[in-house]
């Protein structure tokens, strides 16, 4: 009981004390809307570079990822950790730096403002917002549940998954409605530098714990001799490529990814961040993932609805340190969460409450509706988190993200040619967005059940083929229409500095 006490006081003293820097925030925050959503497009090198590196940090990697290496093998490290780090970077320079460019001449806030006025339609304006919103909400269950099965693990049930699922969505709501994008990115930059430390730290103290680094390789090999190979199983060639493709596009359109994009204080803080971005991607995915494979030879059981790395630190570390991590763990899922949020409540507020509904609203009522969003959304989440996550297994943190990713990654193409082509319409892009998801949403609900869909077509994943879909409708349409007089391409032709 008292190790159980030590735990759960390390566990909320974290958030505790990440709540107080939130405090600090907001009474540094104006009441502005580019202050509260992008810290008045004043951030440095170190901090841009932590606050996407933690917002991106959540439990699909802190428990999805070594769950998936624990079931499948270290081959993920490969697609998260190389595949994707570079693959992102790349896009980092393509979309955030003309975005940054572009969102600096003309003050816009988040995508849907920028594309809806490159465009001339508030329609497109809506539909970017509301596609961004809907698959934000599975990203946010998928905090939610990992929180819930961290400590269901941390406390071995003591703690039920609901109180867990709980917790983080009443901090995430009260941190997001003190703090804006400042206190999110100082509290970031924090978690990102005490996550590494600490999940280094646990690679250490189980090695020591279990012989070394060659006795859990070993014992890893053995226990299951397809993990000492490259490839089998899972990790096809198509399946990695896919994966890592449709995670990195994905991650480009997410909302609190994107608008990272438009905070920078200058171009060279954004091209010292992509350059930095796989060293420290790597610096985080390769010790994570390797736990979740070690623990196959060290023979770890996971009961169903928990997950590996809580279960395999409780196992080889002092139940002080094993809360210290899963409170990093927590703090990654925290930072996501929030940051989440903040976004989803500019593109609620911005992007759908002032054009369709408000157009006159001042800015304390659009203050007041994005709070009471923040609240309703997650409060939704947490209701579905309930219904899906107390008995999910294990690859439900993994296919919520998954779902997530490919939803996103539709978007990112008509992105890409908005901002390069501009021969590109309103029309082309209304086509490209609509008809891949309109094929997306199907096979990432009913795929397995339906006897037409399938999750591979010519062994390739779905997510690959609705994205090639989004580029020949965005192409497709846009050569056959014609831009009208509220479309302006000059507004993407900004000179690089």
């Amino acid at each position: 009981m008292a190790e159980l006490g030590t735990s759960l006081g390390i566990v909320v003293g974290y958030l505790v004390i990440t709540l107080a820097v939130g405090l600090v925030a907001y009474r540094l925050t104006d009441r502005s809307a580019e202050d509260y959503y992008l810290a008045s497009r004043s951030v440095g090198t170190v901090v841009l570079l932590f606050t996407t590196f933690a917002t991106l940090l959540s439990a699909f990697t802190f428990f999805g990822g070594p769950n998936l290496a624990f079931s499948a093998g270290p081959e993920w490290i490969l697609v998260m950790g190389l595949m994707d780090g570079v693959l992102f970077a790349l896009l980092w320079y393509a979309i955030g730096y003309k975005q940054w460019l572009v969102g600096k001449a003309h003050g816009y806030v988040t995508l849907g403002e920028m594309l809806g006025d490159r465009f001339g339609s508030t329609g497109l304006r809506g539909l970017v917002a509301g596609v961004s919103l809907l698959w934000l909400f599975p990203y946010v269950m998928l905090q939610q549940i990992g929180a819930g099965q961290a400590l269901v693990g941390l406390t071995d049930g003591v703690v039920p998954y609901w109180a867990g699922a709980a917790m983080i969505t009443v901090f995430m709501v009260a941190y997001v409605a003190l703090s804006g994008l400042r206190g999110v990115a100082w509290t970031d930059t924090l978690q990102g530098v005490f996550m590494l430390g600490v999940v280094w730290l646990a690679v250490a103290w189980v090695a020591s714990a279990a012989g070394g680094v060659s006795a859990l390789t070993a014992g890893m090999t053995q226990a299951n001799p397809e993990f000492a190979s490259l490839g089998g199983g899972l990790y096809s060639p198509q399946w990695m490529i896919a994966t890592a493709v449709t995670i990195a596009f994905g991650v480009a359109a997410f909302p609190q990814v994107n608008q990272r994009f438009f905070m920078a204080d200058r171009a060279a803080t954004l091209k010292r961040s992509f350059a930095l971005w796989p060293v420290l991607v790597l610096l985080l995915f390769v010790p994570a993932f390797l736990l979740g494979s070690w623990a196959v030879g060290l023979g770890i059981a996971v009961p169903d609805g928990s997950n590996v790395l809580p279960v395999l630190l409780n196992e080889y570390t002092p139940a002080w340190f094993a809360a210290l991590v899963v409170a990093g763990a927590l703090a990654a899922m925290m930072s996501s969460s929030d940051s989440m949020l903040l976004s989803g409540s500019s593109y609620f507020t911005r992007d759908l409450y002032r054009p369709f509904v408000a157009p006159d609203a001042s800015d304390a009522r659009e203050g007041w509706i994005a709070r009471v969003g923040v609240a309703v959304f997650a409060a939704s989440t947490f209701a579905a988190s309930l219904l899906v996550g107390g008995g999910g297994g294990l690859d439900v943190l993994v296919t919520l993200g998954d779902t997530a990713f490919g939803g996103y990654a539709q978007l990112t193409i008509p992105l890409l040619l908005a901002l390069y082509w501009a021969r590109t319409t309103k029309w082309g892009m209304i086509a490209g967005i609509v008809a891949a998801e309109a094929v997306y949403i199907p096979h990432a609900l009913f795929a397995a059940d339906v006897a037409l869909l399938s999750t591979t077509y010519l062994t390739w994943d779905y997510a690959l083929w609705c994205m090639l879909v989004s580029l020949v409708a965005t192409v497709g349409v846009s050569l056959v229409t014609t831009a009208s007089a509220a479309e302006n391409a000059e507004k993407f032709g900004v000179g690089a500095d």
